[in-house]
């Protein structure tokens, strides 16, 4: 059986990796960090419990693939539970919407706001389900390596409008503003702006009511243990604090990675669930194919970054504080322009505010709570912020709105907390740019224009996570990893079970 190496070690790559050992291939994860995650990495300070990036499960169906793959049950590693609402959207007029997967009581929610929208939210949820049968059923996993696969697929799309954007598509359906906003806010998530992002991503909606959000109990992190365990049993190995330095080449085949400590890994496959620009620039940097790769996606669309604070309280969660909260500012359409344009950090926010605590306890000392709000700010090309000395001052701006919003005494009962900026983005994660999403999710940007699961030059070398089809969120680099695995096991003529329904 041959062997792979798979760098980095979010979900995409353990997704990956997961797969290729359940085919058999001998496959070695190697991770920069002191411990897998990736951008789910998990904060430890003072008896509570940070999940660094994801807190959204919402296809937990294709995870427990990953299990049944090797006969084995997601439950018996993770347990996840549903959380309801999904997320709580509040406005600064005082408006709040419950977004729960109950027809009728959304329904009411929405008569609330304006009631001949419901009918017209009737209508957009079936045009999301034709979405997401469309883009995320048939083609999640599906890999766009020539044009022609672009072409086949084109017709129906041009049918279901993606060519509109995602907000203008949803205001066809929808009056309302605040409703208009409750339905187009998803592609911030996967750093989308919703006013140029294909309306094809409108399919997050449906995929929503159709499995609902979840929770992994004990954070996202418990999930990425579960998939480790998993990885590990299989006989996978995982090496942490083992950054990769280049990987290795002999004309137009990966041969392997070396270490920033000099050691060689030799492999068959090599597959990168790194940033697509970090891979090519620097760990392919001195080949020829490096080169002319990192300049050509250089010059793309880059999502949004992102600033997040990590919390604890020395009290528990308050009672009208639900897990998931979305706080709308005083803007929508300019404000979300500025964070994707720039050129200064724009002076109101609109924030995502998760209490892991109030599902789960046991993420918090006894009594206490923990927190993680985070503000989409601009990129480190569209804005020359100094965040070393904008970041403490950001922190205490959104913490007092927090206060005056959502969580009363919120500093005077403050026990600890921590800040990620933009520079932790591109330094520690090595995100082009400090984005937190890779490549802005434009139509121009997708599928075929995204980078390749499989690189075109060098036959062995494999892309997996955020930058590659399909995109980023937990479903959709779980999606590429399905989409990789596919290939890569065609490519060896070994037997699909790892890419199968």
């Amino acid at each position: 059986m041959p062997s792979a190496v798979v760098i980095g070690s979010g979900f995409g790559g353990l997704a990956l990796a997961v797969r290729l050992q359940s085919a058999g291939i001998d496959t070695t994860l190697v991770e920069a960090r002191d411990k897998p995650g990736g951008r789910a990495y998990v904060y430890e300070d003072e008896g509570f419990t940070f999940d660094g990036g994801p807190t959204v499960i919402t296809d937990p169906t294709c995870l427990e693939e990953l299990f049944a793959l090797s006969g084995h049950r997601l439950e018996d590693f993770v347990t996840l539970v549903p959380v309801s609402p999904f997320y709580q959207l509040r406005w600064e007029n005082g408006d709040v919407f419950d977004y729960v997967n109950d027809q009728e009581e959304l329904d009411r929610q929405i008569a609330k706001f304006s009631a001949k929208d419901v009918e017209g939210y009737r209508r957009f949820l079936a045009y999301s389900k034709d979405l997401f049968q469309e883009g995320y059923i048939k083609l999640g996993a599906a890999p766009f390596l020539d044009f022609r696969s672009m072409l086949r697929v084109a017709p129906q799309l041009l049918k279901l409008e993606s060519y509109r954007t995602l907000y203008s598509k949803v205001s066809t359906f929808i009056e309302n503003e605040h409703l208009r906003q409750a339905f187009s806010f998803h592609t911030l998530l996967v750093g989308g702006n919703p006013f140029s992002t294909s309306a094809i991503y409108g399919l997050i909606h449906a995929l929503e009511r159709k499995w609902g959000v979840w929770f992994a109990m004990g954070g996202t992190g418990a999930l990425v243990r579960g998939l480790v365990e998993l990885f590990e049993k299989l006989g996978g190995t995982v090496r942490v604090s083992a950054p990769v330095a280049r990987i290795e080449t002999n004309g137009d085949r990966a041969t392997g990675v070396v270490l920033e400590s000099g050691e060689r890994i030799a492999a068959d496959i090599v597959a990168s669930n790194a940033d697509v620009v970090h891979t090519y620039r620097k760990l392919l940097g001195e080949t020829k194919r490096g080169e002319v790769a990192a300049r050509r996606l250089a010059k793309k669309r880059w999502s949004m970054s992102l600033f997040v604070i990590y919390f604890g309280l020395d009290r528990e969660t308050p009672n009208d504080l639900e897990h998931h909260t979305v706080l709308f500012g005083p803007r929508y359409r300019e404000l979300i322009a500025e964070i994707f344009k720039g050129p200064t950090l724009p002076e109101d926010f609109s924030l995502y505010l998760h209490a892991p605590s109030k599902t789960d306890p046991s993420l918090a000392p006894p009594g206490k709570s923990s927190y993680y709000v985070l503000a989409p700010v601009p990129h480190l090309g569209a804005a020359d912020i100094d965040w070393t000395v904008e970041g403490p001052k950001y922190r205490d701006r959104i913490l007092a709105y927090l206060e005056e919003k959502a969580i009363p005494r919120l500093r005077e009962t403050l026990v600890t907390s921590r800040i990620l900026t933009p520079l932790d983005f591109r330094d520690t994660l090595n995100s082009h740019l400090g984005s937190a999403f890779s490549l802005e999710p434009i139509l121009t940007q997708s599928a075929f224009f995204r980078c390749h699961n499989r690189d075109d030059v060098i036959r062995n070398l494999y892309f997996v996570g955020a930058g590659t089809h399909p995109g980023a969120g937990v479903p959709g680099v779980v999606g590429s990893a399905k989409a990789t695995a596919g290939l890569i096991l065609g490519d060896a003529n070994l037997p699909q079970a790892a890419a199968a329904e």
